[in-house]
């Protein structure tokens, strides 16, 4: 994934959710629906995670400093780590209180019906068109991969983010639009707790899989197995009969450390492994140009 595509699927989910956020605020604000209360929430909250997002990624383009010598790259996760947090606290959590306030003091929308009805329709449209365009923006990233194999596989938090941001927004929509449809139906307040105890439980999922991904790329996740075969075969050339070890990490989503011990031979001279390893770290940036900092220590094999 390119940090531009991930950058203007986020500038697109922002800008949808900012007009949506207050669009249904206003509409809380008519009807004192507690569906529409948790879904201005829920979209507050996306708003301030795409912002987090972006912070995230200007951060991780510091350079390299004597304190962090390998640079800033995983502010990335760090920041979309946050947004999990954010997304169960602020919308999770809120949307499950909101709901169990209404069921303990229930009513009905006696005023202005067909607002939110009108918003949520609206809402549909305004975050389908940011879904679309995260999706698009995956598209060359994702090739044959499902959107979920996609999400489990990424490198790079931003699109993966705004994709689960997205599709989470589109069902709570659906989630709300029940709940005020079947109150203004039933003239029953209750359904309106329902809607928005659906918006909460989804959110809390939704965070939680976001943690369980980012907390993988926090903690140090290796290259694509894919990525670690042509390391392993591009060391192996003149001056280089075999790999002893391989370990990889991700420094950043476009950033790969590799660290190797590989086989010489006993009867070389300093100078020609010297050279066997500039030629080795040659091949492997040439097979995967993500392996910016790559570190070889030549070693015998041994039985």
């Amino acid at each position: 994934m390119s940090t531009e595509g991930g950058t203007k699927a986020i500038v697109a989910a922002l800008a949808a959710n900012i007009g949506i956020a207050i669009t249904k605020f206003i509409a809380y604000l008519l009807t004192h629906s507690s569906s529409m209360l948790a879904e201005s929430v829920h979209s507050l909250a996306d708003s301030g995670n795409q912002l987090l997002l972006l912070l995230g990624g200007k951060r991780a383009r510091k350079a390299a400093d004597e304190e962090h010598p390998f640079g800033y790259g995983r502010e990335r996760y760090l920041y979309a780590f946050i947004v999990s947090i954010v997304l169960f606290s602020l919308g999770g959590l809120f949307a499950l209180y909101e709901a169990w306030h209404k069921f303990e003091d229930p009513h009905p929308i006696d005023s202005w019906q067909w607002v939110p009805v009108a918003v949520l329709l609206a809402a549909i449209v305004m975050e389908g068109t940011s879904f679309r365009t995260a999706m698009r923006e995956s598209k060359h990233a994702r090739g044959k991969k499902s959107v979920f194999q996609y999400i489990r596989a990424a490198k790079a938090p931003e699109l993966p983010v705004v994709l689960l941001e997205d599709f989470g927004a589109l069902v709570g929509l659906v989630f709300a639009l029940f709940g005020v449809g079947m109150t203004l139906a039933t003239d029953d307040g209750r359904w309106d707790a329902v809607g928005s105890a659906a918006i909460g439980l989804l959110l809390v999922v939704i965070a939680i899989v976001l943690a369980i991904e980012t907390r993988s790329m926090l903690l140090g996740e290796s290259a694509t197995p894919a990525d670690v075969k042509a390391i392993r075969e591009a060391l192996v050339g003149d001056g280089v009969p075999s790999v002893i070890h391989l370990r990889t990490m991700h420094l950043g989503p476009e950033e790969l450390l590799v660290g190797a011990k590989i086989e010489v031979s006993a009867t070389e001279s300093a100078a020609e492994i010297a050279q066997a390893i500039d030629d080795a770290e040659a091949r492997v940036r040439a097979a995967v140009p993500i392996a910016r900092t790559i570190y070889l220590e030549p070693d015998l094999r041994r039985p």
